[in-house]
Formats: structure tokens, sequence, C-alpha cells
């Protein structure tokens, strides 16, 4: 296979604090011989575990960036104990943009895993956390919210795997994030994720849903601050206290969980987050946008659960997922 092109300009076996990119060669019609720089910031202090946090998967979702981007500020060698490895803006031409996909190809990051040396930007970019990064790592954290499309609960989430091991080890580092919900989550499409890299590696891993609507709040902000130092603690990076408080534990069981629509309109949700539905329960009515005097279809729900995520937008498209339900484990 050939080599990457990326290339880093900090030592990763060097002690100390370490600020610097990783660098892309881009060749482009304003920039000949330009590249893609991505903000990398290493803190290393002798041998220990190494956590590998990143932030920006998705261009328009900013909870794990404004942690990040402190963490890098102010955290010091003398701290650590092993390494610490923060990326802050993972997809550097999306965050940039404000998009989901980056600019460059048109490409999801998440969907694009293990990558390719000799593909677009973004496949370029995942094969570089493929075959360097991801297997320094031993903890795994790529903080996640709604973007401009979705809204969440804030919630930490693990996935169920094969191997009980590996699982008990993600579920720990998942409640020690500590975000107010935690999630045994199901995802829609899972083919290419970053997370399933890490997890195909034996990686501990953990993922966020912190919010959405293309923004962040005060409260969506701390819950990231907090879970990644408590993470980090937990992994044994960093010493002293965790900062807890009661988290509310969720499973997705089927994917009677996704209520997507097969038909576009104006959205009229019936329920919000945070709301308890049974079967049957009417969650949203979509009014037709393109006629008057129509009566609106409505979505129910497909089983009971808790509403985790709420299409955000106030149109929405045929195949949108309007809603996503959990159930509580007690």
């Amino acid at each position: 296979m050939r080599d990457n092109p990326i290339s880093a300009t900090i030592d990763f076996e060097c002690d100390g604090v370490q600020h610097g990119y990783l660098r892309l060669p881009y060749s482009r019609n304003d920039s000949a011989w330009g590249a893609i720089q991505i903000p990398v910031t290493q803190v290393k202090n002798g041998d220990g575990p190494c956590a590998l946090l990143t932030g920006g998967n998705h261009g328009d979702e900013y909870e794990g960036p404004l942690a990040l981007v402190e963490l890098a500020q102010t955290l010091q060698a003398k701290d650590v104990t092993g390494r610490v490895i923060i990326l802050p803006f993972m997809n550097h031409p999306a965050f940039m943009a404000g998009t989901r996909v980056s600019p460059l190809d048109g490409v999801n990051m998440n969907r694009s895993f293990p990558g390719r040396p000799d593909g677009t930007p973004t496949q370029k970019i995942a094969d570089y956390f493929q075959r360097v990064l991801l297997p320094m790592a031993d903890v795994v954290l790529d903080f996640h919210s709604g973007g401009k499309t979705l809204d969440f609960l804030p919630f930490a989430a693990c996935h169920t795997l094969e191997d009980a091991d590996q699982q008990a080890r993600c579920r720990a580092a998942r409640d020690a994030f500590n975000a107010p919900f935690s999630v045994e989550m199901r995802e829609i499409d899972a083919l290419g994720m970053y997370d399933d890299a890490a997890e195909t590696m034996g990686k501990t891993f953990v993922t966020t849903e912190l919010g959405g609507g293309g923004t962040a709040t005060p409260e969506t902000a701390q819950i990231a601050r907090k879970g990644v130092r408590n993470l980090l603690i937990h992994a044994g990076i960093l010493q002293g206290q965790p900062v807890t408080a009661p988290s509310r534990m969720l499973s997705q069981d089927d994917d009677r969980c996704f209520h997507v629509t097969n038909h576009g309109g104006l959205v009229d949700f019936n329920v919000t987050l945070g709301d308890t539905v049974a079967e049957g329960d009417l969650i949203a009515r979509l009014w037709d946008s393109q006629h008057t005097g129509l009566p609106p279809r409505e979505i129910r729900a497909q089983m009971g659960g808790i509403v985790i995520a709420r299409h955000h937008p106030g149109l929405a498209q045929p195949g949108d997922c309007l809603a996503v339900l959990a159930t509580e484990l007690t």
C-alpha cells in the first residue's frame, strides 16, 4: 500500500507540549503547492496510556471543538501520565465551511474509513487516522452533536460489541464521561464509521451527541469540557477526582427507534426532546408545503420510549429521520 502523503509537524515520540499540524499537500487553483493544515496538539509525559481526542469529524458540530481547543491551550505535561493527542477539527475543511461534509470532495469523514492514501482529501485524512493515529491510542473519544439538521438530548454513547471485555471497557469509559444521558447506541448507517475503525482495533471508544442545531450552548459546552477531563482521569492519564452527577441509562434495541418519513413537508412536532411516548402516540404531523386544504400526514411512535433526537429544520424531505427513541434501563 502507498504511503500516506500527510506529515506531522510535531514529533509524537517527544515529551512535553507540542502544537502543530497534520499537513496534507493539496494542489489547487489558488495555491499550486498548497496544503491542508489540520491543527494538532500532543501533551506527553513518559510512558503510559494514550488518549486520542477528536472534534469536528463533522464540520457543523461545535461542543467537541470548544472543549478541545481549551484543553489544548491549558493542559500541561506535568499533569499527564502518558500521552494525549488532541485534534479539535478532525475534518478541518468541513469545519471551516461549517458543513457536515468536506467542501473539497463532498465526502463524509465519518463514512470514509479505512480511507485511501491515494484518494480524495477526506479519504487521505481517514487513512492517516487509520494507519498512524489510531494504532497509538488506548482510549479514543470522538465528539459529535446534531449539526444543523438534528438536535439531541446530551448523551455519551458506546456500542454493543462482540468482545465482552472490550464492551465492558467502553461502557465504563462512557459512564466515566458522565453526560446527563448514557446510551447503548444503535447506528442507522454504520458502514465506514470512525467508531467501527477504532472498535475493530480493540480500542476503548466513546462518542457523544451533545445537542445540535448547528450551535453550542453554555450547558452543552460544559458537558463536553467536564466529560473529557473525567475520561482522562478514568484512563489514568490525569490525576484528581471526576466531577459527576446522575446519568440516565438508555438503550436502543432495534431499528424501530428510528422514525423516517416517506414524505416531505412542514414539520409540526407533538413531542419534544426528553418526552416519553407509548407505541402509537403521535410524534409529528407533516403539512403539505405545495398545496393548501390537505390534511397532514401523521408520524406515530413505532415503539415506546424517550425522544432522544429530533429533526431540527422546520421543513422535512422524503427520507429524513424525524425522531429517534430509546428505552430507559432501570
